[in-house]
């Protein structure tokens, strides 16, 4: 939770920076949790260039990176009452303010890299971003977050059963607590950025990540095995409040979702590389890949789809997923 000072100190902050024009420009400010180096990071500063050409200097947008503002939760609470006008969130973190968005959390639901798109930049992402509207959240695109797989400290995962006692730290996300539990782990939830020392510290045994971003955080320094098991596709959601964009004219909404879209397709070329290239630097700073049969994990984590196929609208979710062609 946020602790009320703290809060009160980043809104009178962003208050007082952002002004609606700047020398005539709009400001728009955009706070995420990953570092410069990070696709997702250049890929918002690809909108960003985008948007001034597009708008002919209309729109400026300003980047707070690396929890600048706070935590995925803490800028997802900003943009809700309207003190931050854009942010970057992974979907296991959005789920606790939009529901629906639980469905992605469900363990090997897509068939492959391409359904993973068919299914993003179809109707059913696109229902899916416009239902976070009524929580004051603007859906305006889905950036590659690639598949999450395991690395540890101390062993490899060959099968499920490694698992057993090990504690793996988790986004705050119960889907993503389900499917630790499901595979016989111990789910522990801990902020991105405290998650380094813990992993030093022995305070988890383990987490769960996709190759980027186990690469960029130098977790590999501390987890010598990373096991290629790609449990769950959790994509990035980029948004925006609607208290903000509700007061934008019609033409400057068309401009915001142009550039959005041409930043989606440009993050998504940067991360295929970045994927590549991460893997490559863990195996050269001796980290042992491997990839086990995941057969396995997809028997074992079903439970998580069965949990949440009770919900009749995360149920037809699902099928629709399952379903898109």
């Amino acid at each position: 939770m946020f602790k009320l000072k703290p809060l009160l100190a980043i809104v009178c902050l962003l208050s007082f920076i952002s002004c609606d024009q700047i020398n005539s420009k709009k400001i728009l400010r955009l706070g995420h949790g990953l570092s410069t180096g990070h696709s997702v990071h250049q890929g918002m500063v690809f909108f960003g260039k985008k948007l001034e050409e597009i708008s002919n200097g209309r729109f400026k947008v300003q980047i707070y990176p690396s929890q600048q503002l706070g935590s995925e939760r803490q800028l997802i609470e900003l943009l809700q009452i309207g003190s931050l006008d854009m942010t970057k969130i992974s979907a296991a973190v959005l789920e606790n303010f939009s529901p629906n968005i639980k469905v992605f959390g469900i363990p090997y639901l897509f068939k492959d890299k391409e359904h993973v798109f068919r299914v993003l930049d179809g109707p059913v992402g696109k229902e899916l971003l416009n239902g976070t509207e009524k929580y004051w959240l603007k859906g305006l695109g889905y950036y590659d977050s690639g598949s999450r797989s395991f690395y540890t400290i101390d062993q490899p995962l060959e099968k499920p059963e490694d698992l057993d006692g090990l504690k793996i730290r988790v986004q705050e996300s119960q889907t993503a607590i389900d499917m630790v539990k499901s595979l016989g782990g111990s789910p522990t939830p801990i902020s991105w950025g405290e998650l380094y020392t813990a992993l030093q510290q022995g305070v988890v045994d383990g987490a769960e990540n996709n190759p980027p971003s186990f690469f960029l955080s130098r977790h590999y320094e501390v987890c010598k095995f990373y096991t290629i098991d790609e449990h769950t596709v959790i994509p990035d959601v980029v948004l925006m409040s609607t208290h903000i964009w509700n007061a934008l004219s019609d033409q400057e909404q068309k401009w915001i979702q142009e550039a959005m879209n041409l930043s989606v397709i440009e993050q998504r070329r940067l991360w295929m590389t970045s994927e590549q290239e991460s893997l490559e630097a863990v195996k050269a700073a001796g980290v042992q890949v491997s990839y086990p049969d995941k057969s396995l994990f997809v028997s074992k984590s079903k439970s998580v789809a069965d949990k949440y196929g009770k919900d009749p609208l995360i149920k037809s979710f699902i099928e629709k997923i399952k379903n898109t062609q």
